[in-house]
C-alpha cells in the first residue's frame, strides 16, 4: 500500500476497532506459534518457533515497518523466510498462513500483496503434500479459502474506510460552506442596513436640518439689524450647519466600501477589473465576478460630485446589471458607461449576450433577475430605470438620476 495514502497503517488513525483487531491478529499469531512449537515435537521446531515470534514482535514495534512500504516488504521476507524454515520442520505451521495473509494484505499495495497471499497458500499447500499427508479436497480448499476470506475482508474494509473518509469529508466541506454562506448573509445584512441607515439619514435629517439652516437664513434677511433675535438666528443657524456637516459625515461613513476610498467612476473601473470578487449586493472590489465576459468601463462629459445615495445607487445598479450579464446572458463582451450630463447623470450597462423578453420575467423566490430593486433604487431618487433586450440581442440597462441643484456640470 503507497505509503501517502490515508489507508496506510502509518497515516490511518488507531480507532478502538482497528486497536481491537490488532490486538486479536496478535493473539492468533502467537497461539499458533505455540500450536506449532508443541504439536511439532521437536526442538528445531520449538527454536523456530521462537525465532519467528520474535521476527513477528520486532516488527510489530518498528515504526518504520508501519512508516515505509519498503520496511515492511523486508520484514514480511525475513518473517516468511522463517515460516518457510518452520514449515519445513513441522506441518503445523501451515495454520499461520492466515495471520500472514492479513500481515501481507495490511502492509503491501495491492500489486504485491495479492500474489504474496497466492504464493504463501501455495507454499501451506505443498509443505502439506511435502510432509505425507493424503491428498484430499481439503488440502486446497483449506489454504485457498482462507486467502480468500482474507482478501475479502481486507478489501471491504478499506472500501469501507474510504466511503467514511469520503463522507467525512463532504460533511466538512458542508459545515465549511454552511460557515462560509452565514459569513456572508451576515456581510450583506450588514451593508444593507448600512446603506439603510446612510439614505434614512440623508432623507429626514440631513434634509431637516438643511431646510432648518434656510428658513433661519430667510429669518435673517427679514429681520433688521439692531434686532436681539438676529444674534440667536445666528447661532440657530450655525449650530443646524454643524449638525448638517455631522449628518453628512455619518452618511459618508455609512456608504460602501467601494466609494471610501475613490470616486463612483474609480469603484465602477475596479468593478470592471478582472479577478476573483463578490457577488452583487455585497462588497464590490476588483474583478466583481471571476471569470466572464471582457467588460469595459467608460465616463462621459464633465464628472461632477454626487450626493452619496446617488453614488451608492449607481454602483449597486452596476454591480447587479454586471451580475446578471455574467449568470444569465453568456456574453464575450460588455460596457459600462457613466455619463455626466447637463441636468443628468445616466448609467448604461450593455452586453452582447443572449438577451431576454423583458415582459417575460417574473421575480423568483431568490431574488431572479434583480430588476425590481434596481428599478426601485433609481424611482427612488427621483430617477428613470430601463431595460431593451431580446432573445439573441444582447441587453442594454439604462439608468437617469437627476442631478441637485449646485451640482451641474
Amino acid at each position: 500500500m503507497d505509503p501517502r495514502s490515508p489507508l496506510h497503517p502509518a497515516r490511518r488513525p488507531l480507532t478502538p476497532v482497528l486497536r481491537a483487531l490488532r490486538l486479536c491478529l496478535h493473539v492468533l499469531m502467537a497461539g499458533l506459534l505455540v500450536l506449532a512449537a508443541v504439536r511439532g515435537d521437536s526442538a528445531a521446531g520449538t527454536v523456530m518457533a521462537a525465532v519467528m515470534g520474535a521476527v513477528y514482535a520486532a516488527g510489530s514495534y518498528l515504526p518504520s515497518v508501519r512508516s515505509s512500504q519498503r520496511a515492511a516488504g523486508a520484514w514480511l521476507a525475513v518473517l516468511g523466510a522463517s515460516w518457510l524454515a518452520l514449515l519445513w520442520l513441522t506441518p503445523e505451521a501451515l495454520w499461520l498462513a492466515f495471520p500472514l495473509y492479513f500481515l501481507q494484505l495490511h502492509l503491501l499495495s495491492t500489486r504485491w500483496s495479492l500474489p504474496a497471499v497466492a504464493l504463501t497458500a501455495a507454499a501451506a499447500i505443498l509443505s502439506y503434500v511435502g510432509h505425507g499427508a493424503a491428498l484430499n479436497p481439503g488440502v486446497f480448499i483449506g489454504p485457498l479459502l482462507g486467502a480468500a476470506v482474507a482478501v475479502a475482508t481486507v478489501l471491504g474494509y478499506h472500501a469501507l474506510y474510504r466511503e467514511s473518509e469520503r463522507r467525512r469529508r463532504l460533511i466538512e466541506e458542508l459545515i465549511e460552506t454552511r460557515a462560509e454562506l452565514a459569513a456572508a448573509e451576515r456581510h450583506a445584512g450588514t451593508l444593507a442596513e448600512r446603506e439603510r441607515l446612510a439614505r434614512e439619514i440623508h432623507d429626514t435629517l440631513a434634509q431637516g436640518l438643511s431646510s432648518i439652516q434656510l428658513l433661519l437664513r430667510a429669518a435673517e434677511r427679514v429681520l433688521p439689524a439692531d434686532s436681539p433675535a438676529a444674534g440667536h438666528i445666528g447661532r440657530a443657524r450655525e449650530a443646524a450647519q454643524d449638525n448638517l456637516a455631522e449628518a453628512r459625515r455619518f452618511v459618508r461613513a455609512l456608504s460602501p466600501p467601494d466609494l471610501e476610498h475613490g470616486s463612483l467612476a474609480a469603484a465602477l473601473e475596479r468593478l470592471c477589473e478582472p479577478g476573483p470578487g463578490p457577488a452583487p449586493e455585497g462588497p464590490a472590489d476588483a474583478g466583481a465576478y471571476g471569470p466572464g465576459p471582457r467588460v469595459r468601463f467608460s465616463v462621459s462629459g464633465t464628472p461632477v460630485e454626487l450626493p452619496t445615495p446617488y453614488e451608492v445607487a449607481l454602483l449597486r445598479i452596476a454591480q447587479s446589471a454586471l451580475a446578471n450579464t455574467v449568470r444569465h446572458a453568456s456574453a464575450s463582451r460588455a460596457e459600462i458607461t457613466l455619463s455626466f450630463m447637463d441636468a443628468s447623470v445616466t448609467l448604461d450597462v450593455v452586453d452582447d449576450g443572449r438577451g431576454f423578453d423583458p415582459a417575460s420575467v417574473r421575480p423568483s423566490s431568490d431574488g431572479g433577475f434583480g430588476l425590481p430593486a434596481m428599478r426601485s433604487r433609481a424611482e427612488s431618487l427621483g430617477g428613470t430605470f430601463t431595460v431593451e433586450s431580446a432573445p439573441g440581442q444582447g441587453t442594454a440597462v439604462a439608468v437617469a438620476l437627476p442631478l441637485p441643484t449646485g451640482a451641474s456640470a
